[in-house]
């Protein structure tokens, strides 16, 4: 039985685990050649850190790392286990240190936002004095969940889902790796096999390693004593999730964004959330679903709903903030709601009509009335004579023009009698009638 095999209670994705910058996959904004936290660590330099980023993108291993290239005493705890006693533990062990050796204790805090404000409070005199170096880890927006006080005194650094290609070669790594990882196993893996863990993961490097891990002790038990290989078919076996077949540059992004879009359209909730789904599965990238969102919102949406765009910009800022697998909900309440909504595509028919005529009939100067006139001269030259200042008038609204001459009559939003745009059309129609009285006509 391999070494591997032995190390009972040590998970592959804790074993791969890099112990230096080198070995880390990812975060090139941070790590790469000549960037900042790289040329600092590089020196043994050490400050104060909030980490932000999603489940599996390094922040551990990162605090990890910090406290070992800087020699100081590393002390770590959970705010999810620990509390305030184990800090006075913590902080009563890191005073000793300081008077024997001269040195800060290194205090990891996974999980921060955790800790509520009045225990983050405990940190600030302790990060203050110097005693204590301060390393939070959070999937949570710092800025609202680590008090103002804190963050002030420690740096905020973002870390991002590891990228498809990044995954791909940790795998590979803890494949052929035969110290850490499953080297000795001797593993034969397809690249589609591969590619469905990647897309499973998410961007999270500990979910592939564990999914892998997974598929590898599946085979072994399925066919001992025979050459480990694996397909596809033992991944999706392995780990009870099918691949779904989606090319994201081919025909089938194309083809599954239109019927979600259409579905929506059509008002039809249950395939809206249906082919949504197909597609965040699937590993379509959930910003790209957003955008079709929000341009749906105002193309086939419109005035008949104006809480529709607002919606569809809060999945799109949901998924910023939050990420997987949380935020996916916040897109499929936007589904919902835009498949529910009222439809009009009245904005759309008059963004279409606007480009025409200005195609067709050129740059048409503006009436002189409600040019802006900021100098004496073009005030002699008629700049903004003539022109009413609608607040001046009962109901803030007086009869003049505001297109060019030559197209002064020209309609181009049209709007339906669907949801709120009635109200609109019954507002225009009224504005329309005073106009049409005062004329006598």
């Amino acid at each position: 039985m391999s070494k591997q095999m032995e190390t009972v209670g040590t998970p592959l994705a804790e074993r791969m685990r890099p112990k230096t910058l080198e070995e880390m996959m990812g975060q090139g904004h941070l790590l790469g050649p000549g960037s900042f936290l790289a040329k600092t660590l590089g020196r043994g330099r050490i400050f104060s850190v909030v980490f932000w980023g999603p489940p599996g993108s390094g922040k551990t291993t990162l605090a990890r790392i910090m406290g070992k290239t800087s020699h100081y005493p590393f002390r770590a705890f959970s705010a999810v286990t620990s509390g305030i006693k184990e800090l006075r533990q913590i902080i009563s062990e890191a005073s000793e240190e300081k008077s024997r050796s001269n040195k800060p204790t290194i205090l990891f805090v996974d999980e921060i936002h955790r800790f509520n404000k009045a225990q983050q409070d405990a940190f600030l005199p302790h990060v203050e004095s110097g005693l204590i170096i301060l390393i939070g880890a959070t999937t949570q927006n710092p800025s609202f969940e680590v008090i103002p006080p804190l963050l002030s005194r420690a740096r905020m650094i973002v870390l991002h889902p590891l990228g498809k290609d990044d995954l791909k070669a940790l795998l590979l790594r803890a494949i052929s790796d035969k110290e850490q990882g499953l080297g000795v196993l001797n593993i034969e893996i397809t690249p589609e096999a591969i590619d469905h863990i990647v897309e499973l993961a998410q961007g999270d490097a500990r979910v592939a390693l564990n999914n892998l891990e997974s598929a590898v002790y599946f085979a072994i038990d399925e066919h001992p004593g025979t050459p480990i290989r694996i397909g596809l078919k033992t991944i999706e076996t392995a780990l009870n999730r099918k691949a779904l077949p989606y090319d994201k540059d081919g025909e089938q992004h194309y083809d599954i964004i239109s019927a979600f879009h259409k579905s929506l359209r059509g008002s039809d909730t249950q395939a809206s959330v249906y082919w949504l789904y197909r597609m965040l599965m699937a590993g379509e990238d959930p910003l790209f679903i957003c955008r079709r969102m929000i341009r749906f919102a105002s193309e086939d949406v419109g005035l008949a709903d104006p809480n529709a765009l607002p919606t569809a910009l809060a999945a799109f800022d949901a998924w910023h903030k939050v990420g997987p697998p949380e935020a996916e909900l916040a897109l499929a309440e936007a589904a919902v709601y835009l498949a529910s909504a009222p439809k009009s595509n009245a904005l759309y028919l008059a963004e279409k009509a606007v480009k025409g005529e200005i195609k067709k009939s050129g740059p048409q100067p503006v009436p002189l009335h409600i040019r802006n006139a900021p100098t004496q001269m073009m005030k002699k030259l008629g700049y903004s004579r003539g022109y009413l200042y609608p607040h001046n008038y009962p109901g803030a609204w007086v009869d003049q023009e505001y297109l060019p001459q030559d197209i002064k009559n020209h309609i181009f939003y049209r709007p339906t009698q669907r949801g709120f745009e009635e109200e609109v059309r019954k507002r225009m129609e009224r504005l329309y009638r005073a106009k049409h009285s005062k004329k006598g006509g």
